[in-house]
């Protein structure tokens, strides 16, 4: 009997362990995760710079880009160089993600008005030029021309902030500003900006 007992005991012990396996380790004092839109403030929040900043300023910068008469007059399609983000900001933030945002929007949306220059790739594509060359690899034309297009415009950007704190909380205030460079002339052919000021009682911690 005490075996019989002994072996109940045992195969109850390891149900108990499958069914916590499978049921996963759950913090009863925690929150649940909440899915959002990207575009809409949560509960978690500061007077930072936050997702849905990103995606009203970079919706309104390509909207802005696609309206002026160097694209939708362009003789050819004009091809654009990203320059990194400026972040004057007390925010560390990933900075160049607006204009990773701005890029995707005008390629999904602008429906070829504009060409993007992959410069950050140009080892990887030099290198791929160099095994067409020596015969390493096949090419469908000729390995010897070279086919790295040249920037008409480059795109950059600037964020800029000021920040008060008092007892009351804290106060954040960010320009968003961007700029398409002429590339011959170093013409500044357009410019656009978005602001945003935010206040809270307690700052919250940004990466």
């Amino acid at each position: 009997m005490t075996n019989y007992r002994l072996s109940i005991a045992v195969l109850a012990i390891a149900a108990l362990a499958s069914g916590c396996a499978s049921s996963g380790v759950k913090n009863p004092s925690g929150v649940a995760a909440t899915q959002m839109r990207p575009d809409e403030q949560g509960f978690v929040a500061g007077t930072g710079i936050e997702s849905q900043d990103l995606v009203m300023v970079t919706d309104k910068m390509a909207r802005s880009i696609l309206g002026i008469p160097q694209v939708t007059n362009a003789q050819g399609v004009p091809r654009i160089v990203l320059d990194p983000v400026m972040n004057n900001t007390r925010f560390p933030i990933n900075k160049d993600i607006f204009l990773d945002r701005i890029r995707v929007q005008l390629n999904s949306k602008s429906q070829g008005k504009v060409i993007f220059l992959a410069r950050e790739r140009m080892a990887a594509l030099e290198h791929e030029r160099q095994l067409k060359q020596s015969g390493q690899v096949t090419s469908s034309s000729d390995p010897n021309v070279v086919e790295f297009k040249g920037a008409d415009f480059f795109l950059t950007g600037k964020l800029d902030g000021m920040t008060t704190r008092t007892g009351a909380g804290t106060s954040d205030y960010v320009l968003y500003s961007f700029q398409l460079i002429d590339a011959r002339t170093s013409d500044i052919i357009w410019e656009d900006s978005a602001e945003i000021k935010k206040q809270g009682l307690e700052d919250a911690a940004y990466r």
